[in-house]
């Protein structure tokens, strides 16, 4: 019969030294007739446990605890959490790893397992955020019957835009080659472009995409962070 893990209980060969797993050392006792060696030379026998040692179902279980209610909190159901959306990515992914580090005991935890760790939650999160947003969005234009309101938002959203690029054309026409015939050019594109439907639904993806990424990026981050909020014993691998 071969031995199991003695913390996630997962199979392993009679020479595995570490569980492939979870990471963690597996003790082996010598036969009594044998000389006890010394600590320094058993010591210099176990490698570390490797970097990548994550026991990913207690991670997959701590990121879904905060990545959820992080997701709802930066998404458009919560007016108060969407603009401190930052923050609640940052504070989500840290405590996940400070969650990880509690159930995995007595694992250790460097910042790169901790940035994955972040990375985890924040993928679910900002999904989440998308999800919870598009669906926000279609309920509003079909089944409240809020289309005639976003698309005047949307129309004042352009013409903001507008003077921006005009300003932009304005400095710009003082530069050798740059015509006011092609400053009114360029503004009659993306006039045309950010009003039609393709145009709008281009700008509307890309604005989700990039809040999603800006999500994942401070979940990394905070990930990290966790990882350093850790007690130093946490941070450095037990031999």
């Amino acid at each position: 019969m071969n031995p199991v893990c003695i913390r996630c209980g997962e199979s392993l060969h009679d020479t595995d030294r570490y569980c492939p797993a979870c990471g963690m050392a597996q003790l082996a006792c010598e036969p009594a007739s044998q000389p006890e060696e010394p600590i320094h030379a058993v010591a210099s026998v176990l490698p570390l446990v490797p970097e990548t040692g994550i026991a990913w179902r207690l991670a997959l279980s701590a990121a879904l605890m905060l990545g959820i209610p992080a997701g709802l909190l930066c998404s458009s159901l919560s007016a108060i959490g969407q603009s401190l959306s930052i923050l609640w990515m940052l504070a989500a992914a840290a405590w996940a790893v400070v969650l990880y580090a509690r159930r995995a005991r007595p694992g250790w935890i460097t910042l790169g397992m901790g940035a994955r760790i972040g990375f985890l939650t924040g993928l679910i999160a900002s999904w989440l955020t998308l999800l919870v947003n598009g669906i926000a969005l279609w309920l509003q234009r079909f089944p409240l019957h809020q289309g005639p309101q976003l698309d005047a938002e949307w129309t004042a959203l352009v013409a903001r835009l507008m003077d921006q690029v005009a300003e932009i054309n304005h400095q710009m026409a003082s530069q050798p080659g740059y015509t006011a015939a092609d400053a009114a050019q360029i503004t009659q594109f993306w006039t045309s472009f950010l009003t039609s439907p393709q145009g709008r639904a281009g700008f509307m993806l890309f604005a989700f995409l990039f809040a999603a990424a800006l999500l994942l990026l401070f979940a990394i981050l905070g990930g990290v962070l966790g990882t350093r909020l850790l007690p130093a014993a946490r941070r450095r691998p037990r031999v």
